[in-house]
């Protein structure tokens, strides 16, 4: 099942400080909704761990995020896969932009992603609302962490 999602958040801190916590782990592990572990590995991304639920599936991911593209501080695209073992599997990408505003930063982010097992059993609306929720949580944890 394909998905997509946009969106965009503004945050009261300078470019350069938004795009420093968007590269480290420790406040992306804080941030992330189910992350039980998050470290950098050797090409620059990272390995991860988070404990998901999705309507009556739940499933502990593991996964590998890699980022492409880096244009430190403006902009990367995040392509991360993950297995859920029967739960299923994701995979997808998200070009993430910081533009500069008077009054701190705009995020803007764009989301592919593919799922499939269960979860792409599950339905449309449940998974996209799911994905949304988390979202939401994640930019709400990480409004916060700045």
């Amino acid at each position: 099942m394909a998905m997509t999602m946009s969106g965009e958040i503004q945050l009261a801190a300078p470019r350069e400080v938004v795009w420093t916590k968007l590269n480290d782990p420790i406040v992306l592990k804080a941030c992330i909704p189910g992350c039980e572990e998050l470290e950098r590995i050797d090409d620059g991304g990272f390995r991860a761990v988070a404990k998901m639920k999705v309507g009556p599936v739940s499933a502990r991911f593991k996964g590998k995020v890699t980022l492409n593209d880096l244009d430190p501080p403006r902009s990367y695209t995040i392509l991360d896969e993950g297995e859920g073992g029967v739960a299923g599997f994701a995979k997808g990408g998200a070009k993430v932009s910081l533009l500069e505003r008077e009054d701190g930063t705009l995020l803007t982010y764009h989301v592919d992603a593919q799922i499939g097992g269960k979860l792409a059993q599950l339905g449309q609306r449940l998974v996209n609302g799911t994905a949304k929720k988390l979202a939401d949580e994640f930019f709400a944890n990480f409004v916060r962490a700045l």
